[in-house]
């Protein structure tokens, strides 16, 4: 559920990665259940304020949001690092730029870019910092830097995963930047004019049984759960079918709440010429 694009640095190969080549094919299955319009709208308006030509996004996966963005741009680019999910991308029609490259390496020239976004894919990334300074290098004067996702940290909402599913809570907070942390990276890199809006928010509560039909509480449905082992995750769907038939004893109805956040951070290369500070 909060990882609803992909990341240029996920290897199948690497412990604590997904193997998104594994579950590139039914990766787009969430989009039927969370469609995920309230971003979509929010890079279409970026893109429109930016009079963006040139647009790049990083951790592109199957590219339901590169795709979706004005057909009228000049190039529209996506970087990843799974095959299988730039595989799936490709379906998404010629006119996309696909490359497997990592987020902080992004396999183009200074300042050839006026839109450059991720979506739900920097927890990902094995140096976001540096792919905060690639963005920056690759945008021209006056083009913006858009990261868009959500921060286990910040307090808002819950998730019911985090409460069955022993230690997901814990990794997100090792593996999410914070929003903070995030607006560091763009202040080291040159970034100015930083601002946040909200642009999504999921609620979705699952009352009682209904909660064992969630497509998200497929194990390969969102990172959180496709980390875990085999055996942790039949624990954790033990707990939850547990506590479904303790509420259904008692005559109760036991909520099962998903309400995420997803926020956008935005900075700007300044109009006037200049290079990122390292």
């Amino acid at each position: 559920m909060s990882d609803d694009s992909e990341s240029a640095t996920r290897s199948s190969r690497s412990p604590g990665h997904v193997e998104y080549d594994r579950i590139a094919r039914t990766y787009d299955r969430r989009y039927a259940h969370s469609p995920m319009h309230g971003v979509a709208s929010a890079l279409r308006s970026r893109a429109r304020a930016l009079e963006a030509v040139d647009l790049l996004e990083v951790g592109c996966g199957t590219a339901r949001y590169l795709a979706d963005l004005p057909p009228g741009a000049a190039r529209r680019c996506g970087l990843d690092l799974s095959t299988g999910m730039l595989e799936q991308a490709r379906q998404r029609g010629a006119d996309l730029q696909l490359l497997q490259a990592r987020a902080g390496q992004i396999p183009f020239a200074d300042g050839v870019f006026d839109l450059v976004f991720c979506v739900n894919a920097i927890h990902h990334f094995d140096h976001p910092g540096v792919f905060v300074r690639e963005a920056y290098r690759s945008l021209r004067p006056g083009g913006a830097l858009a990261v868009i996702g959500s921060d286990p940290h910040d307090g808002h909402g819950a998730w019911y995963i985090y409460d069955y599913f022993e230690d997901t809570l814990q990794t997100d907070l090792r593996r999410f930047p914070s929003w903070g942390r995030i607006v560091d990276w763009m202040v080291t890199a040159d970034f100015g004019g930083i601002e946040f809006h909200w642009v999504e928010r999921i609620h979705d509560p699952k009352i009682g049984r209904e909660v064992l039909d969630d497509p998200f509480l497929r194990k390969d449905a969102c990172s959180q759960l496709a980390l875990l082992s085999d055996e942790d995750y039949a624990a954790g769907l033990g707990r939850i079918k547990s506590a479904v038939e303790d509420a259904a004893a008692a005559g109760e109805d036991l909520v099962f709440l998903t309400d995420i956040h997803i926020g956008s951070i935005l900075g700007r290369r300044s109009s006037r010429p200049s290079e990122a500070r390292m």
